[in-house]
C-alpha cells in the first residue's frame, strides 16, 4: 500500500538516513519502543559503530506493510 500524498512530503522532510530517535518521532511511540521495533527486523537498519542508522526507505516501507499501525 502506498502512503499518502501527506505523509510522502512529511517523510521528505527527514533525511536519508535517521536515528532511532527519529524514527520515534515519525511513529509516535516511545524510544525503548522505535528500539524494539529496529531490533525485531520490522524496521531494516545499519550499525555504524555503535550508531543505529535507519534509511527512510525502510520505514516507508514499515508503514505501508503495516498500513500505518505501528
Amino acid at each position: 500500500m502506498m502512503l499518502a500524498d501527506k505523509q510522502m512530503a512529511y517523510m521528505e522532510s527527514f533525511s536519508d538516513v535517521l536515528t532511532v530517535t527519529e524514527l520515534a518521532h515519525i511513529l509516535r511511540v516511545g524510544r525503548n519502543t522505535a528500539y524494539n521495533i529496529v531490533k525485531s527486523g520490522d524496521v531494516k537498519s545499519i550499525r555504524v559503530r555503535s550508531q543505529i542508522r535507519i534509511p527512510k526507505t525502510s520505514i516507508i516501507e514499515y508503514l505501508g506493510n503495516n498500513n500505518g499501525k505501528a
